[in-house]
């Protein structure tokens, strides 16, 4: 594991969001980010299938960790996503960020939303305002 890693990790785990989520950061490097969690009852909307709000969080969460994974503080100012599939309890999901491009004050990254078994759920994009303050 190395030190990006690392500290991404310790940001998922300092999130309250995270854990509520039932999400895990399993790995991170400059501009990236992969988190996974299991669809539980508890991620299920009135249809019987995973809610899209459980969707963009977990999306949301690999944006925001692999667009802080530089050491600079970095919010989110613009989010989109588009749903392709549905997922289903016992459903694993992997969300793989990337960063698409970075300057010196924006970042734009995508988000895959996956099956473990490699059914494409989700894709998000991402922007973010990168500030000068470093991570504690």
């Amino acid at each position: 594991m190395n030190d990006i890693d690392k500290r991404v990790r310790a940001l998922a785990a300092r999130d309250p969001f995270v854990t509520l989520l039932g999400a895990e950061c399993v790995e991170a490097g400059p501009g990236t980010a992969v988190v996974r969690m299991t669809v539980g009852e508890q991620h299920l909307n009135f249809n019987g299938t995973c809610h899209g709000g459980v969707l963009f969080s977990l999306a949301d969460t690999a944006f925001g960790l692999a667009s802080n994974s530089h050491g600079r503080l970095a919010a989110a100012v613009d989010a989109h996503i588009g749903f392709t599939a549905p997922a289903h309890v016992g459903d694993r999901l992997i969300a793989s960020a990337r960063e698409v491009n970075r300057s010196k004050r924006i970042g734009t990254y995508r988000v895959d939303v996956c099956r473990a078994d490699e059914g494409f759920v989700a894709a998000f994009t991402g922007t973010v305002y990168i500030t000068g303050r470093e991570h504690p």
